[in-house]
């Protein structure tokens, strides 16, 4: 989190970046209630030191849940006490290489066990992330990681697919598309 000099002013960009998800007015009306508080008190006991102030209201990731809940916002949920540990160029890098592996050398079975390892790997690193949104992360898990999974195995598990080189060329190129477009949608849409 970026710091200023003023802690009132990182206390109130903190709740109001934990509570982005409520509507606009309502929440510029939790932060200005908040600065409203902290005025009166500071000017009530003026000896008390303003993080003791701040200390009494509360973490901002509890007062935002607090009042997303109130809203009746879906995934009310206190935020995660931490921020990811994980760069979420990771998850992405587990779920579309080991694919690409796979394309180019299909023959080598250790190397498919492997490819689905990370990508399972991937997927729970992806769905455990702080970058993304719930509904991303779905979206994200099924385009990069299932569609293309499904598509191969009906494609070379049953007669559905037509058989030759240029079928599963095209079969291929289909799933690096829904692959990459995903990987950008989803690496242009994470937080921060």
């Amino acid at each position: 989190m970026k710091t200023t000099a003023d802690p009132v002013r990182d206390y109130l960009a903190a709740v109001e970046r934990e509570a982005s998800a409520l509507p606009p007015g309502r929440r510029q009306e939790l932060v200005a209630d908040l600065a409203e508080h902290i005025e009166v008190t500071r000017a009530e006991q003026p000896a008390t030191p303003v993080g003791d102030i701040l200390a009494g209201l509360g973490d901002p990731r509890t007062i935002a849940a607090t009042a997303l809940a109130e809203a009746g916002v879906q995934g009310a949920a206190p935020a995660p006490a931490r921020r990811g540990k994980v760069h979420p160029l990771v998850p992405l890098l587990m779920l579309t290489v080991p694919y690409l592996l796979v394309i180019l050398l299909p023959d080598v079975y250790a190397l498919r066990v492997g490819s689905g390892i990370f990508r399972i790997v991937g997927g729970v690193l992806l769905c455990t992330s702080v970058h993304w949104r719930p509904r991303q992360k779905v979206v994200g898990v099924t385009a990069i990681g299932l569609l293309p999974v499904v598509a191969a195995v009906l494609w070379n598990e049953t007669t559905i697919a037509p058989a030759g080189e240029l079928p599963a060329l095209v079969g291929n190129l289909i799933s690096l598309t829904v692959i990459a477009v995903g990987s950008v949608w989803l690496w242009r849409s994470r937080r921060a």
